[in-house]
């Protein structure tokens, strides 16, 4: 979805309230979990080294928490404090100038495990691709802490379909910007 204009705040509180109410726009909720993406959608995963340790651990579960690797690539949640909970709706934003793209997503899951954190959200109405996308940072039994980035995805609409090799390299970049995002709140605490 895109929007022109310089004050976007009160069309995206409208957007907000409007896309609460929506479902997501396809049917491997929670698919983000498997080693192997659904049949007629891309997979993407990247797993990084962040580091190890207590600290470490503890900065990596904040940087999911507060939204950092998408802060780092660049883009807005609305809203700015939104929780990491089951059915949480968020918008995903970025502006070009006067334009601004919009994301409408679902927080899928929540995964709070003594030794992964993170969360999965999923495409509503509007979102230019369809499927699901994981953020989760992960500490392995000799104290290693990685970030892993899951996403599937397809074009939604015709637009997203006609610019999908641009969109796949944009996809690609956003994904490591994440990832630096992460590990650039966990190197600031050392």
């Amino acid at each position: 979805m895109i929007t022109v204009g310089r004050d976007h705040t009160e069309f995206l509180e409208d957007l907000l309230v409007r896309a609460g109410a929506e479902v997501v726009t396809y049917s491997e909720v929670g698919f983000t979990r498997c080693q192997i993406g659904p049949p007629g959608y891309r997979l993407d995963r990247l797993t990084a080294p962040l580091g190890r340790g207590e600290e470490v651990w503890s900065r990596a579960q904040e940087a999911v928490r507060t939204w950092r690797a998408h802060h780092h690539a660049g883009i807005t949640i609305s809203p700015s404090d939104a929780p990491i909970r089951d059915g949480a709706t968020i918008l995903a934003t970025r502006s070009v100038g006067p334009i601004l793209l919009i994301a409408p997503c679902r927080i899928v899951y929540r995964s709070d495990a003594p030794n992964r954190f993170g969360f999965a959200y999923g495409t509503l109405p509007g979102h230019p691709e369809q499927g699901e996308e994981a953020f989760h940072v992960v500490r392995h039994d000799d104290g290693r802490v990685e970030a892993e980035i899951v996403a599937f995805s397809r074009p939604a609409a015709l637009p997203t379909r006609l610019a999908s090799p641009l969109a796949r390299e944009i996809q690609k970049v956003v994904t490591r910007r994440y990832v630096q995002g992460i590990r650039n709140h966990v190197d600031r605490s050392r």
